[in-house]
């Protein structure tokens, strides 16, 4: 992994954390930067951005108070992505990620070449959301 994609890798976390990169965008830069995917483990409060490749940049994400219920509530879950991807007025990522991890979510896994996000939970419940079409 170059120092490019290395960059490329914090300045999209650090714009989910910020609310100044939407996810299209983020989706965006990791793909042209050549990454496949990324992963949040809420209990680490790390993201791991993947090569093709197998290598990877392991980042410290916000620490939050917030810790992750035991039961995973999906319907919770998909309502605070349905949020998201609407961008409701208040919406934020740090928010987002608030409220999935009081619903449960110890973590979410984003493939590009799948267009899909897996959400997890402390048990390993699992729930997968399919990109929307515009992103």
């Amino acid at each position: 992994m170059n120092d490019h994609q290395q960059d490329i890798a914090r300045q999209c976390l650090e714009g989910a954390e910020r609310g100044s990169l939407s996810f299209p965008q983020i989706i965006g830069r990791l793909i042209e930067a050549g990454f496949e995917s990324y992963s949040v483990d809420f209990r680490r409060a790390t993201a791991v951005y993947y090569l093709p490749d197998g290598q990877g940049i392991e980042l410290v994400c916000r620490a939050s108070t917030v810790a992750v219920a035991p039961d995973f509530d999906v319907a919770a879950i998909r309502v605070a992505i349905g949020e998201a991807q609407a961008l409701v007025p208040g919406y934020s990522y740090n928010g987002f990620c608030d409220k999935v991890r009081r619903a449960g979510c110890a973590g979410y896994m984003v493939s590009f070449p799948g267009r899909r996000a897996v959400y997890y939970g402390r048990t390993a419940e699992t729930h997968v959301e399919m990109f929307p079409p515009q992103a």
